[in-house]
């Protein structure tokens, strides 16, 4: 099974796709809270909690019961178990868009560790494929905006990943190298690791004058808005290209 919970809603079985049989707008956040709390049972309150979030409408009780009714035809037999505590049981080998993520930006964080480098490449692009789709698209609550804050940060450490890999590739892969550092400081401008690899991959790339410039870049911004210079471990680098 193939479960896809970042951009359109997928979920993808022997027999095809079955996700349009879903229970409308509150069947898809209904499926997708129980996928990722599925190593646990999960009580019924909870569940209306994350379907109104605190704002629960008459008979939440019965409209409850419709949603997990309709959803276990949905599923099929043996797929939703329980009745006060629900619990999702998925096939072994099923594949979650963004469990997949989360291992694969960590496996290519392992990778550059060990310099890896092109080993690290291809599970960095996987992560921040998934990680550059929003979660649920035009829903909202309290564990959706969680969700995504972790997505981002899985963002941010694929694109890390992806622009040391280029990096330490060098050569062609250099320009990648860059479009991803600058991804990085645009995305999150007090994040230094963004300037340390953009620093290298310029510098690497025989522009020294830009990559002291972005370090210039990087002590207004930390001094404007927290008051504080770049870290011991950017000045190093810092240092580094001055010297070379």
């Amino acid at each position: 099974m193939r479960i896809q919970l970042c951009g359109e809603t997928v979920i993808e079985g022997p027999d095809g796709r079955i996700d349009e049989r879903l229970p409308g707008r509150q069947g898809r956040v209904l499926f997708a809270y129980l996928v990722l709390n599925r190593h646990r049972p999960v009580g019924r309150d909870e569940l209306v909690e994350a379907l109104w979030s605190g704002e629960l409408p008459r008979a939440t009780e019965a409209g409850l019961n419709a949603l997990l009714s309709k959803l276990r035809r949905t599923l099929g037999p043996g797929v939703l178990e329980g009745r006060s505590n629900l619990r999702l049981r998925l096939p072994d080998g099923a594949r979650i868009d963004v469990e997949i993520a989360t291992e694969a930006a960590h496996r290519a964080e392992s990778k550059i560790a060990l310099g890896e480098w092109k080993l690290a490449w291809a599970p960095s692009l996987v992560a921040l494929f998934v990680a550059e789709r929003e979660f649920l698209p035009g829903e909202d609550a309290p564990w959706i905006s969680d969700q995504r804050r972790r997505l981002d940060e899985i963002r941010l450490l694929a694109l890390e990943t992806y622009s040391a890999a280029a990096l330490g590739t060098g050569g062609t892969e250099l320009p990648a190298a860059i479009r991803a550092g600058q991804q990085l400081i645009a995305i999150a401008p007090l994040r230094e690791s963004g300037y340390q690899l953009l620093m290298r991959s310029l510098a690497a790339q025989g522009n020294l004058a830009e990559a002291l410039r972005i370090y210039t870049s990087l002590c207004d911004v930390l001094r404007d808005d927290l008051g504080v210079s770049p870290s011991p471990m950017t000045q190093a680098v810092y240092e580094q290209l001055i010297r070379s």
